[in-house]
């Protein structure tokens, strides 16, 4: 067919291989991707590219298959500054956050905060790997990966971050410490 743009977007702004990204269809990822004309790291209208939505929602082999192709950046800030390690870490997906590592030059600057929010134990040991994150490391709010997962109760992320060298009274901008938000 000739009458139809493959980069066309919906009313949300997202294109055919963002739909494909987000649900996991590899075969239709496979496809698109096989497609000149297919830019494979465009932005939908909430900034979310298919990189970004394969690595939300876990699917490993669509996150390989993209960055497969140089066009395709591991560190494409979307909405709030997040990235692609940011949302496999946010929702707990460690094949994903191992598959993103790997890339040459990714960001690590909120992936852990991300983690820790997130109650993702398996996530954080992964990160903490990494000589470049800092387990004390805040956030623009002041917040620590420390006070987040005190914040959400995630009992077992506090015990391996406590095991790390982090300050337990580092207060945020409101000067509100991890203890005061687990005890909250």
């Amino acid at each position: 067919m000739e009458c139809y743009d493959v980069n066309g977007r919906d009313n949300r702004g997202s294109t055919p291989l963002a739909w494909a990204a987000r649900n996991g269809h590899e075969e239709v990822v496979e496809i698109l991707l096989g497609r000149r004309e297919v830019y494979p790291d465009k932005c939908d209208g909430s900034g979310m590219t298919p990189l970004s939505y394969a690595a939300w929602k876990g699917h490993e082999e669509v996150v390989k298959m993209l960055l497969g192709h140089e066009e395709v950046s591991p560190n494409y800030p979307v909405v709030f500054g997040k990235t692609p390690l940011s949302y496999a870490a946010w929702k707990g997906h460690a094949g994903v956050v191992e598959i993103l590592l790997g890339q040459e030059g990714v960001n690590l600057q909120t992936p852990l905060i991300y983690a820790a929010s997130g109650g993702h134990e398996e996530v954080v040991k992964i990160l903490l790997q990494r000589a470049e994150v800092s387990p004390d490391e805040p956030a623009n709010s002041g917040r620590t990966p420390l006070l987040h997962a005190a914040w959400g109760g995630h009992e077992g992320v506090v015990k391996i971050l406590l095991g790390r060298e982090v300050n337990p009274d580092k207060p945020e901008m409101y000067l509100r410490t991890p203890l005061s938000y687990a005890a909250k």
